[in-house]
């Protein structure tokens, strides 16, 4: 007999969708309804729903929540038995400090980066030039405003940007080096075959128009193998099942990772993204459910 499960589908909070509120709203939906038509059930939450109560014995979860205090919850209940897509700890480790952390301890290629306190000032290597110019991120978060994400080209620049994130609460940033080259966004799902990619500028995709730093893209040759191992291996760090970023291909064809984030929007691929999430979602179930 057919093993059936009953999912809580947990939400994502609209202040963590950035310009992005439907195209989150319709994966989520898409991979719940995935779920529904192969038979199970699906008990749906808000995130704020999720943090003022408890779930009614769902043990298994698939989530897009990003606040601090829902993954600091989610990562109890997974001590005590709930199994979810993501985990906590892969929600947690797609934040950007632990991120930069985790991808250049385990050697995933990565722009030359530093992080670094608001409040101590200009790092001693931007007096090298190392880094001019920059990007200048908050550490402890996504980025949920413009503001949160800066392109500096000076040192006087950068006094100050860290100097305004000060007044606005931020305490650390990371600064990445400035990588030119061709910028490529892409999405995975893990124990899946789907993996899909494509220039963000020749689809209007865009959060904040950042993108126009890097310019219309020029085609720069890569090899898509290539590009697919290196997000697997990024996902395998930090622990993300369901995934996407944004990379650079610098001239000579060369891939790093710029960004990494749990469970995207997938607007240009939904249907068949949905297709692999919720089947993702139904294995991880089965192997916890032995």
């Amino acid at each position: 007999m057919k093993q059936t499960f009953t999912f809580a589908g947990i939400q994502r909070y609209s202040s963590f969708s950035p310009n992005h509120v439907g195209n989150d709203s319709a994966i989520f939906s898409a991979a719940a309804r995935y779920l529904k038509e192969h038979g199970h059930q699906v008990v749906l939450y808000t995130e704020q729903e999720f943090l003022s109560d408890s779930l009614n014995g769902e043990k298994f979860v698939f989530t897009m929540m990003r606040s601090k205090a829902s993954v600091r919850k989610l990562q109890k209940l997974e001590k005590q038995g709930v199994i979810s897509v993501n985990s906590g700890r892969a929600i947690e480790n797609c934040t950007r400090e632990q991120m930069t952390t985790l991808l250049i301890d385990n050697h995933i290629a990565h722009p030359r980066s530093l992080i670094c306190d608001t409040l101590d000032g200009v790092p001693e290597a931007f007096c090298r030039a190392t880094f001019e110019p920059c990007w200048v991120k908050r550490a402890d978060f996504h980025a949920i405003h413009r503001e949160d994400v800066t392109f500096v080209r000076t040192v006087d620049e950068l006094r100050g940007v860290m100097a305004e994130y000060a007044l606005r609460g931020i305490s650390r940033v990371v600064i990445n080096e400035h990588l030119k080259g061709d910028l490529v966004k892409f999405y995975g799902v893990s124990g899946s075959d789907f993996f899909y990619w494509f220039y963000p500028q020749e689809g209007n995709h865009s959060k904040f128009g950042l993108e126009a730093i890097n310019g219309e893209p020029k085609g720069i040759l890569f090899n898509e193998d290539a590009l697919r191992h290196l997000c697997d291996e990024a996902a395998r760090v930090l622990g993300v099942q369901v995934y996407g970023g944004d990379c650079i291909v610098s001239p000579d064809g060369t891939i790093r990772i710029i960004d990494f984030n749990d469970w995207p929007s997938f607007a240009p691929c939904r249907q068949e993204a949905a297709k692999a999430i919720g089947q993702v979602i139904l294995d991880t179930a089965e192997r916890g459910g032995l």
